[in-house]
């Protein structure tokens, strides 16, 4: 796999974060809620291992059709059935799964005896490998798990490995799984779901188009700076957030300027994790809230809808005092335009007028977004009016 990096060993997390002031414990992903991470270029070859050390027998692997294409599929196929492992394949997930991707992915694994998961992917294979989870050890459907700790048996061995560097859903609880019929996106959480291994392998990201490094490097973007300030943070998640945006701000611009290169992807993706991590102990605000609507109604990508809202966002967030300090130690009083700056060397666009947005749906829209489960926790409290000015201002 090409590189400029002549030694893979070492891109360490504590190479890579040299210089960053952050505590030990978060160096050490103590604060994550399941078990072992494991990060390193071409640390995809311990999965078998991984796995039969959680006493796996018949290993369900979920993934899609990219990753199939691009030979990973094949290679952690090959690690698991080196162990040993008897290994079922459902590599059909859909982007932004729905209700429907997790009932063909249960049907793969209906009669087989299953007793340990394997998420390999983006977001979209990870969520539908946690909703697979909840249904094959708890029954039911997707709905039944809406909120958070509706899962009342202890659920399967789970192990995750991100291919991309976006979402940060190794390191998180939820399962964010589309209702089929609504549209609307339900965040199922329980402890149990979260991944008993997290296997961080920035060799996998290497396969990633420009657009879709630029799509989930963004929403890491987001992920790191609405963490920072919503509601929800404390001294531990803050922690997360802070050494996320710096390795993702010195991450992104480089990895789109040099798609091979190796530490630019490490970043990204160690970011990334982090950034899941600071979401797992705290939670995300109003881009994400407003960007949802905007999927469901004009199929925008995710990544671009939550960035195309982004530096709105901070500067409507820059009123509260505490937020605006915030922003202020992360990066100075030109955040918005450092992250404007991104979006546009990323290729996306920093309004919603060129996705075809109009003005009179912003009632709608703003509607929706103000119910969003992330409203909640936007340091500056939400309503429909506020909704419809932080619209209006996106809209250019």
């Amino acid at each position: 796999m090409p590189s400029p990096v002549s030694d893979r060993d070492a891109l360490t997390i504590e190479s890579l974060c040299a210089g960053i002031d952050v505590p030990e414990s978060v160096l050490r992903f103590e604060h994550v809620p399941g078990g072992e991470v494991v990060f390193g270029a071409g640390r995809l070859s311990v999965v078998g291992e991984k796995a039969s050390a959680l006493g796996a027998k018949r290993v369900l692997l979920v993934t899609d059709p990219g990753l199939r294409k691009a030979g990973h599929e094949e290679r952690c196929v090959g690690f698991l059935n080196a162990a040993g492992l008897e290994v079922f394949i459902f590599d059909e997930v859909h982007e932004n799964p729905t209700t429907q991707d997790v009932e063909r992915c249960v049907e793969v694994a209906a009669g087989h005896d299953i007793d340990l998961i394997v998420g390999l992917g983006g977001g979209s294979s990870m969520d539908t490998a946690k909703g697979t989870n909840f249904i094959l050890s708890n029954g039911g459907r997707m709905q039944d798990y809406w909120g958070v700790g509706k899962a009342e048996k202890p659920m399967l061995p789970l192990i995750l490995i991100p291919t991309t560097s976006g979402t940060g859903s190794e390191c998180q609880s939820f399962a964010l799984i589309a209702d089929a019929s609504t549209h609307m996106k339900m965040a199922c959480g329980d402890k149990k779901a979260s991944a008993a291994v997290a296997i961080l392998d920035p060799e996998l990201t290497l396969t990633m188009p420009r657009a879709v490094t630029a799509h989930t490097g963004v929403d890491a973007v987001a992920h790191a700076l609405e963490t920072a300030v919503c509601n929800k943070r404390s001294d531990i998640s803050l922690a997360y957030s802070r050494i996320a945006w710096a390795l993702l701000d010195s991450g992104l611009e480089r990895v789109l300027d040099c798609p091979d290169n190796l530490e630019a992807r490490a970043r990204m993706q160690l970011g990334a994790a982090f950034a899941g991590t600071a979401i797992e102990n705290s939670m995300l605000g109003a881009a994400h809230s407003c960007a949802n609507p905007l999927t469901a109604h004009y199929s925008i990508i995710h990544g671009e809808a939550v960035g195309a809202m982004l530096p709105h966002v901070i500067r409507f967030n820059s009123r509260d005092a505490d937020a605006a300090e915030i922003y202020e130690q992360l990066g100075g009083p030109k955040l918005a335009d450092r992250v404007e700056n991104l979006l546009r060397l990323s290729g996306m666009r920093t309004d919603l007028g060129g996705f075809n947005v109009t003005a009179d749906m912003i009632p709608t829209l703003a509607g929706e977004a103000s119910k969003q489960w992330t409203a909640q926790f936007n340091p500056v409290p939400l309503d429909q009016s506020a909704m419809e000015s932080l619209y209006r201002g996106a809209l250019g």
